[in-house]
């Protein structure tokens, strides 16, 4: 782009964080060049208030387990130092005024987040004020047709690209790009079954072994909620 420096926001509940988010935050790093990479969980997520959240000093300290081998990865509390409900509308337009010409930003997305983004609060805003990654899942769909043609204008379809391409180095302004980088499929919800199970092998496989700790030495996700 310009060379200035990369830095990506992850944002999600986390609940808890996964292998399948380390792996999307190290594949995405790599192939965008992102110097810092940041997750910010949410404190109450706008799309989840009818369901249970585990308290956010537990979703934050897994976080910090699940990062602290790689320095480029690293953990903002910014949603979670305020009680009040935090958009990504406003989370972004406070990392861009942070961050102000010094940086690019890229926003990290699932494919199940995209499929519900024109019901986002300020959704046309909140594609415009940063890049975005639409990470592809398995059994979703990225419809393409959800936005408006001027939005479609602004989408890069990288499915199928191993490395980098000059077009994301020479993009100019803010663009949305379509990666199928990484297609693993962990969940919560195989997590608490794990759990419900006491089957702390399968556990070992979905979340990382700091992690795994973590949740036994705090015996969390016991209950048989989703999230």
């Amino acid at each position: 782009m310009n060379g200035r420096k990369r830095i990506a926001i992850y944002g999600g509940t986390f609940d808890p964080v996964h292998l399948g988010h380390i792996e999307v935050a190290k594949r995405i790093s790599e192939l965008f060049e992102i110097d810092e990479l940041r997750f910010v969980p949410a404190q109450v997520a706008p799309h989840k208030l009818t369901l249970p959240v585990t308290p956010g000093i537990h979703r934050y300290a897994m976080l910090v387990l699940a990062t602290q081998q790689d320095p480029r990865l690293r953990v903002s509390t910014f949603e979670l130092d305020t009680p009040d409900r935090r958009y990504t509308v406003d989370t972004l337009a406070h990392f861009k005024s942070e961050f102000g010409e010094s940086a690019d930003l890229f926003f990290v997305m699932g494919a199940d987040s995209w499929s519900e983004i024109t019901t986002w609060r300020g959704w046309e805003r909140v594609l415009a004020l940063v890049n975005h990654i639409v990470v592809s899942r398995p059994g979703y769909d990225i419809n393409l047709d959800l936005v408006n043609s001027s939005v479609r204008q602004r989408i890069v379809d990288l499915r199928g690209s191993k490395r980098i391409p000059k077009v994301v180095n020479e993009a100019a302004g803010e663009k949305i790009f379509i990666t199928d980088a990484v297609m693993l499929e962990n969940s919560a919800t195989q997590i608490r079954r794990a759990l419900g199970e006491d089957d702390w092998n399968q556990l070992t496989r979905l979340v990382p072994s700091p992690v795994a700790d973590y949740i036994r030495k705090y015996e969390l996700y016991r209950e048989s909620n989703e999230a």
